[in-house]
């Protein structure tokens, strides 16, 4: 059966759409049936894909792409998941979901990943989120609330990182992912080598 694995975020620019393409990409390579939904309406990444697909001469054929929206996407989800088609399911979406929306696609979900630098700013963000998740936790037991340090910078050890993140009722990654721009040109046809360690951190706390 699918694992459903959300990256979900109160704010915009933390790294959503970023880290799951390259968990997507990665899972792929790994050999998994993967699907990536993205609730963002302008689509981008299956406008990616096309473009992709339009200059690569290999003919790469990547995992399946789903465009849908914040208050749809969990009953698509309920009825992809009993098909048995996938293995892995990731959802980024949209950064201004709404309370419903994040309610309905934890009830859904295996996971919850909130990528969240160590900035006030995403912190108080990333605080909220997790607050924001309890309930739904309540209501799936299954749930697992994820933390993942992102655009880390490089000098700034995990003691420090975990330091900052100690406070929160999630799981904390034991990885960051850097800040510099190593995963920014994402691939939807190819994965990250350097991304096989965050993915593996991510499936470690799924088992």
């Amino acid at each position: 059966m699918s694992c459903i694995i959300s990256f979900i975020s109160r704010k915009g620019g933390t790294g959503k759409t970023t880290n799951a393409i390259n968990l997507a990409t990665t899972l792929h390579q790994m050999g998994n049936r993967v699907l990536l939904v993205e609730t963002d309406t302008n689509y981008t990444l299956n406008t990616l894909r096309k473009m992709e697909i339009f200059k690569s001469s290999e003919g790469k054929v990547g995992f399946e792409l789903l465009g849908s929206q914040d208050g749809q996407v969990a009953d698509e989800l309920s009825k992809i998941k009993t098909l048995k088609t996938t293995d892995y399911i990731i959802v980024d979406s949209a950064g201004k979901t709404t309370d419903e929306g994040i309610k309905k696609l934890c009830l859904v979900s295996d996971a919850v990943i909130v990528p969240t630098s160590l900035t006030q700013n995403d912190l108080l963000v990333t605080y909220q989120t997790v607050a924001d998740l309890a309930p739904a936790r309540e209501l799936n037991p299954r749930l697992r609330i994820i933390i993942l340090p992102n655009r880390i910078h490089s000098s700034t050890n995990l003691y420090t990182v975990r330091e900052n993140l100690k406070n929160l009722d999630a799981i904390i990654l034991p990885v960051m992912v850097p800040q510099k721009n190593l995963f920014v040109n994402f691939s939807t046809l190819e994965a990250e080598k350097e991304y096989q360690p965050i993915a593996q951190a991510i499936l470690n706390n799924l088992a």
